[in-house]
């Protein structure tokens, strides 16, 4: 779930899917069927805009997102749904937001996205790291926030999910006990290692509102990864006092890590959303109709729990993005 963000989880024995890539995969319906003649095989899917446009479904697409379990298990979803309408979607997983955002819209079409971590990265991308960024804690408010950065960038938010994860901040269990650290406040003045994701310097979500609105003395971050085995592990270890992860992590507390209370409350809104290419939903409509319905059916309970089976119980992301589509009726 970053400024230049994000967002939004493994037992003792963590499996780390961070680094899965989804190949590209070929369209799952010919939604030319049943056509006549070889000129109606393209036109079968074509619809018409108001304006009086042709558009089309199906087709190449490109979608893009981050590489951290959440984001990989969200991306199978998204891949599967567009598959069955007849995309034939190419998926690009990358290690931070700034990764695909250089060529979106552009090169990429689609891309799973927290609502605070889109609008916030374009908020900086236009006036700079140290512009004042968008807080409110509901998602609808924030995109409204945004809209002219969005407007502006030629990306359109689809419908927001009521499911949403932003970042959150660990230690172990052990760490919390000994010294009575519940609360992010509680970590104030206290001079600490902190492992996260490769772009948390200076965001207000991360590194940057650890220190100024918490006075939490940061004094190294190692780029190990949003919620990532290497991030566990480090915590685990006591190369790093503090780690980043998200609120929907359904896999700390077998490890033996406790997340810390965002007191302050620095972390906006991170509901899910799909995020496309203005351009390419004029030509394609139907992208909305085919994901606003997932992001209908996910919630902040069910994510977590998703996310558990894949981090915990290990079971591969495209198996429980399969299971959760087909039993919501959406596959």
């Amino acid at each position: 779930m970053s400024t230049r963000m994000s967002i939004r989880r493994q037992l003792a024995a963590v499996l780390s899917v961070g680094t899965l890539f989804f190949a590209t995969a070929c369209a799952g319906d010919d939604l030319s069927s049943g056509s006549g003649n070889a000129d109606e095989s393209t036109s079968a899917s074509a619809t018409t805009s108001e304006s009086g446009d042709a558009t089309s479904a199906g087709g190449p697409l490109t979608l893009a997102g981050q590489n951290f379990p959440e984001a990989t298990l969200v991306a199978a979803m998204y891949q599967q749904l567009l598959e069955k309408a007849g995309y034939q979607v190419e998926v690009k997983l990358v290690d931070s937001r700034d990764g695909y955002m250089a060529t979106f819209p552009g090169d990429v079409d689609v891309v799973p996205e927290y609502v605070g971590g889109i609008v916030n990265f374009l908020n900086s991308q236009k006036n700079g790291d140290n512009a004042t960024p968008f807080e409110a804690g509901d998602g609808t408010q924030l995109a409204q926030d945004g809209q002219a950065l969005l407007d502006e960038a030629g990306i359109t938010l689809l419908d927001q999910s009521a499911a949403t994860d932003t970042n959150a901040f660990m230690v172990t269990q052990k760490y919390s006990d000994d010294n009575g650290v519940t609360k992010l406040s509680d970590l104030e003045g206290v001079s600490v290692t902190l492992a996260a994701a490769p772009d948390c310097e200076g965001r207000l979500d991360c590194e940057g509102g650890l220190v100024d609105q918490y006075g939490i003395d940061i004094k190294q971050v190692l780029p190990l990864g949003y919620a990532s085995d290497q991030t566990y592990q480090s915590v685990i270890s006591g190369e790093s006092e503090l780690g980043e992860t998200s609120t929907t992590d359904g896999s700390l507390e077998s490890q033996g890590l406790v997340v810390l209370e965002d007191d302050k409350q620095i972390q906006p809104a991170q509901n899910l959303v799909p995020a496309v290419s203005t351009e390419f939903l004029t030509a394609h409509p139907d992208i909305a109709d085919i994901l606003n319905p997932l992001m209908a059916a996910l919630t902040t309970e069910n994510l977590t729990e998703l996310n558990g089976r894949v981090a915990v119980d290990r079971e591969k992301p495209e198996d429980v993005a399969a299971d959760f589509l087909s039993q919501n009726g959406l596959l």
